[in-house]
């Protein structure tokens, strides 16, 4: 099984995804304003453009954000990756939104800072592919973590669960899931068999 679907079925079977409180958000591309659904009230439409234009994370920790997210979920033949959908900006407002997040995240970031420079001198963003991947693969799969990454995979299933909700609340995701949404038919009346079983007919 790819990593990809690996990290996914992780999250999606123990539904990781519902640590993340519900919202009516939809991620979008990170030049691209997150797009809010009809409905919204005038006071809430301007709250939403203020967090929108304020900044939380910094540059630094985007950056970080954006690398680990495309490690959770790559691009591949089907997909973009996180990333391409604008996952770092839904990450982004919801911590913004919601508050409680900003702590467990920017610890998170910071002991993944910690752990890279502990054993590669260096800063997450700078170690190589690998590299990033040895540290990843301690603090991905929670039932083989050691006792001593249990910030880091904390923080990791945090990520997850985050990076999947912003995914599959897009376009992408839903093209990723072949979900289509609601769509018209053509009702043709009883099948002909079901009729006959019941010794039924139109005429």
């Amino acid at each position: 099984m790819k990593r990809r679907d690996t990290l996914k079925s992780i999250a999606l079977g123990s539904l990781g995804m519902a640590t993340v409180p519900s919202t009516d958000l939809v991620a979008a591309p990170p030049e691209k304003p997150l797009q809010i659904p009809g409905g919204r009230q005038k006071s809430e439409a301007i709250r939403d453009a203020k967090l929108q234009a304020e900044k939380f994370f910094t540059p630094h920790e985007l950056k970080t954000i954006t690398v680990l997210c495309d490690i959770i979920l790559p691009a591949d033949q089907k997909s973009g990756s996180a990333s391409q959908a604008g996952v770092p900006a839904f990450i982004e407002f919801m911590a913004k939104d919601q508050p409680v997040h900003q702590t467990p995240l920017r610890g998170g970031l910071a002991w993944l800072d910690s752990e890279s420079r502990k054993r590669f001198n260096k800063k997450f963003v700078e170690l190589t592919k690998p590299q990033q991947i040895e540290i990843v693969d301690d603090i991905a799969y929670p039932e083989q973590a050691k006792p001593q990454y249990s910030q880091g995979v904390a923080f990791f299933n945090k990520m997850r669960d985050m990076t999947l909700t912003g995914f599959y609340t897009t376009r992408m995701g839903f093209d990723d899931l072949g979900y289509v949404g609601n769509t018209p038919n053509n009702w043709e009346g009883v099948p002909e068999e079901v009729l006959k079983q019941y010794g039924l007919s139109y005429e």
